[in-house]
């Protein structure tokens, strides 16, 4: 096996490539394809998916490269769900046919994804989800309901799980489908939210067809690979990478800054907490960016979402406190149907009533702590009675 590429190695192609290919008279999907076929769209994953096989320490290098050479972007935000959930999931699970369809379309926006794992019955446990897949033919008969599902009335493809197996214990029955979002029995409905827009969608799927080659991983064997997606979206939502004062707290410290009128010393002293805290958090993210170039997520990306959920609550709250009977204001209440949260471009009433949301997205805050307690810092794990019950016997 060849060594992996060095910085200087990386950077010599990444000029290469834009000799060859001027951002300015390129047009913006020929350069985002050229891009991934060169091994430059994520320079981690393999030759041929994207990569070169280099360390994952490197990206930052090339996209600031592309960055600074005027270079199209692929609109990461908007495709979030695609890059940070179902491609990980993909590269590790699925086929090498499944690699070749679906990686090149969803990094360079192309096709966008989301994700069906929620469930109104399920609650916080993914592993009692009661959507049924069936077999038929060459492929599989899907009916159920999903909840919470960001970005579906935009989506082409959905990662999704189903129960394939009702006899046995819930996480041994699952099983793991890459889902056409376009095909007869999938209806996406919107969801109105605190803040009245309708980021989220339910969707019902009645007698969806899913061919069986697009199964990822074995019959029965869902729980593993969902936990594969699992782990890589509690990094993508908590652990991103942020310049200092990015995020919340740039837009309270700015807040602090610019309106010197709104200043109580016991407010100041919050701020300051919550400033160093936030700060703290960064740079444990960044730490575990840097842990990861030597694997898979682990559950310290549970850790890291947990923070960013507290986190975000507080300095919204503190938001309102600071602005007073001004912060009490929300006349915000179109029913917007964007799939991006931007939370710096909206009111301070959104921003508070939005980030209660954030413990509840990506995995309650509740199963964090659990796994945290679990498998982090090795606590005996909770009472678990309907661990060996087959999920038919369950009560639901």
């Amino acid at each position: 096996m060849p060594e992996p590429l060095d910085a200087a190695a990386v950077q010599a192609r990444v000029a290469d490539f834009l000799a060859a290919h001027d951002p300015a008279t390129t047009d913006r999907l020929e350069f985002l394809r050229a891009r991934f076929d060169a091994g430059l769209a994520w320079v981690h994953y393999p030759p041929g998916h994207g990569g070169l096989g280099a360390p994952l320490a490197l990206q930052a290098g090339v996209d600031r490269a592309f960055a600074a050479a005027g270079a199209p972007s692929n609109d990461p935000r908007r495709i979030g769900i695609g890059l940070g959930m179902a491609a990980p999931t993909i590269l590790r699970h699925g086929t090498a046919t499944q690699r070749e369809r679906f990686l090149r379309p969803l990094w360079t926006g192309e096709e966008v994804w989301c994700q069906l794992f929620s469930e109104p019955g399920a609650g916080s446990d993914l592993a009692a989800l009661a959507t049924r897949a069936v077999r038929e033919d060459a492929g599989w008969r899907v009916t159920g309901q999903k909840v919470w599902t960001s970005g579906a009335q935009l989506a082409r493809w959905a990662i999704l799980v189903t129960r394939t197996d009702p006899d046995v214990p819930k996480h041994a029955g699952m099983t793991y489908f890459v889902c056409d979002m376009t095909a007869p029995g999938v209806e996406v409905r919107p969801l109105r939210q605190l803040t009245g827009d309708a980021e989220f969608n339910e969707v019902f799927l009645t007698d969806v067809w899913i061919p069986d080659e697009h199964r990822l991983g074995d019959v029965g064997d869902g729980w593993r690979v969902a936990q594969t997606t699992l782990m890589n979206e509690r990094v993508s939502i908590g652990g991103g990478p942020l310049p200092r004062e990015g995020g919340l707290i740039g837009v309270l410290a700015r807040t602090w800054r610019e309106r010197p009128e709104l200043r109580t010393p016991g407010l100041h002293d919050t701020l300051l907490r919550l400033w160093v805290a936030a700060e703290a958090a960064r740079l444990t993210g960044e730490r575990l960016r840097q842990q990861l170039t030597a694997g898979q997520p682990g559950p310290e990306g549970s850790a890291a979402k947990l923070v960013f959920a507290t986190l975000n609550q507080q300095i919204s709250g503190l938001e309102l406190e600071l602005l007073g009977d001004e912060g009490l204001r929300h006349d915000d209440w179109g029913m917007r149907r964007e799939s991006i949260v931007d939370f710096a471009g909206r009111s301070p009433t959104y921003r508070y009533l939005r980030a209660k949301g954030n413990s509840i997205e990506g995995g309650t805050s509740e199963i964090l702590r659990n796994i945290i307690a679990e498998r982090v810092l090795g606590l005996p794990p909770e009472p678990r009675s309907d661990k060996d019950i087959p999920w038919k016997d369950l009560p639901r």
